[in-house]
C-alpha cells in the first residue's frame, strides 16, 4: 500500500467488484468462501485455499463478529497479492461468534499482504470501526441496494 497511514483511505482497498450485496451462504465459513472467491476472481489473492486457511486461523484467534450484524473477519497472509477489503450482505442472518451474541448480515472480509505491516493492518480495523461506531451508518450498510451507494458510504465518511 502506497498511501501514508495518516491518510489512508479506504476506497483505495475497495472497488464495487469487491462487493456483493447478495451473499449466498447461509454460514460462516461459506460466507468466508463466497468473499474470498471474490478477491481471487479479482486478483487480490493468488490461493483462495491458503487465505482461506490464514483467516480461520485468525477466527480461531477471537471472534470477529462485532455487534448490530456486522462481522470484520481478516486475514494476513503470504497468498495476499494486494490488501483489499471485500464486503458482503447475506440475504438471511448468518450464525457467527458476536459481540452481542446475535447473527451476522453485512461482512467486511480483510485481506492484507504479509509483507504490509502491522500498523497498516491495524489503521484499515480502525478506519472500518470507526465508521461502525456510527450507527446512521451502520443502518446504511444494512439499507443499501446497490455497490455504488456502499462506495458512497465509504468515500463521504471516510475520516
Amino acid at each position: 500500500m502506497d498511501t501514508k497511514l495518516e491518510e489512508l483511505d479506504i476506497s483505495k482497498v475497495i472497488t464495487e467488484d469487491l462487493i456483493d450485496l447478495n451473499l449466498q451462504a447461509t454460514t460462516k465459513l461459506g460466507v468466508i468462501e463466497e468473499l474470498t472467491h471474490l478477491l481471487y476472481m479479482n486478483h487480490c489473492i493468488d490461493s483462495e485455499k491458503e487465505f482461506i486457511k490464514d483467516v480461520l486461523y485468525r477466527e480461531s484467534e477471537g471472534e470477529t463478529g462485532l455487534e448490530k450484524g456486522i462481522a470484520i473477519p481478516h486475514g494476513k497472509s503470504d497468498s495476499v497479492i494486494k490488501t483489499s477489503l471485500a464486503i458482503g450482505r447475506t440475504k438471511q442472518p448468518v450464525e457467527w461468534e458476536s459481540l452481542d451474541g446475535e447473527p451476522i448480515e453485512v461482512i467486511f472480509l480483510f485481506a492484507v499482504k504479509n509483507s504490509d505491516s502491522t500498523t497498516v493492518h491495524i489503521k484499515l480495523l480502525q478506519k472500518v470501526a470507526t465508521l461502525l461506531a456510527d450507527d446512521d451508518i451502520l443502518q446504511g450498510f444494512q439499507m443499501v441496494k446497490t455497490k455504488q451507494e456502499i462506495m458512497n458510504l465509504l468515500s463521504e465518511n471516510n475520516r
